[in-house]
């Protein structure tokens, strides 16, 4: 009969093809194969199940800004279990305001931080949405309940807020964009928020150069200085990069 022999420490793997190809696939999908191991093992079945919801276009978004990064690891280290034993899930954290000229990316780096922090082994519950989606769903009509949507949004732990500002603005959409932020701002419950405006104006800009503060309001404007880590993200772009087809 075969005996085996069981050591007390485990044993490293060398750098076999096997191992370098599983670090490959855990990069494609942003996950840090050198991070310690989360503290559940649900960690890549539920990025996997994210990405039915992803747009493929982002689908292998992974996070290369060290702002964005360290905005999951804090989001991360402040999880916590509903219940004793129980999974650790997204509850409160800071806020990003992703700036930026159209086509840098701005986009991608928000959706690379959802998979990134769906990658960590916590629960996340998420949303993402463009502001102009957001106020085209949110219009009345026969059978929908738009304020059944705005609790759903006001509430989900995760929101991702793409292209504010660029919607056209109304006192409408301003009251509700208000509601919207000032609920996530009370709570702080974590945001991701683009925009290719820029924040407020300078005496360089042309007058009727849009910027973020006037078409969104002083009261949302205030919000967000207080809840978000403002990141300028930078670059040509990357759709006018593309070679034609």
């Amino acid at each position: 009969m075969t005996r085996r022999t069981h050591t007390a420490a485990p044993q490293t793997l060398g750098e076999t093809t096997s191992v370098n190809r599983l670090r490959a696939r855990f990069t494609a999908m942003g996950v840090d194969a050198s991070r310690p191991v989360a503290d559940t093992p649900a960690a890549i079945p539920a990025l996997e199940a994210a990405q039915s919801r992803i747009p493929s276009r982002y689908r292998q978004a992974t996070v290369s800004d060290p702002r964005v990064r360290q905005w999951v690891d804090d989001v991360a280290a402040n999880a916590t279990a509903p219940t004793a034993g129980g999974r650790r899930e997204v509850s409160t954290g800071p806020s990003l305001l992703l700036l930026g000229a159209t086509g840098v990316g701005k986009t991608h780096e928000a959706i690379a931080a959802i998979r990134t922090l769906i990658a960590t082994g916590i629960v996340v519950r998420w949303e993402s949405i463009t502001a102009a989606d957001l106020y085209g769903e949110m219009r009345p009509r026969q059978g929908v309940d738009p304020e059944w949507m705005l609790r759903r949004l006001v509430r989900i732990p995760v929101l991702h807020l793409d292209d504010l500002g660029a919607a056209t603005t109304t006192r409408w959409t301003e009251e509700l964009t208000y509601r919207l932020i000032n609920h996530r701002y009370n709570r702080e419950l974590p945001t991701l928020i683009t925009s290719n405006l820029a924040p407020v104006r300078t005496t360089s800009m042309p007058p009727d150069q849009p910027v973020l503060r006037e078409q969104i309001g002083d009261r949302v404007a205030s919000r967000l200085v207080g809840m978000c880590r403002q990141i300028a993200v930078t670059g040509t772009d990357r759709r006018r990069a593309q070679p034609a087809v």
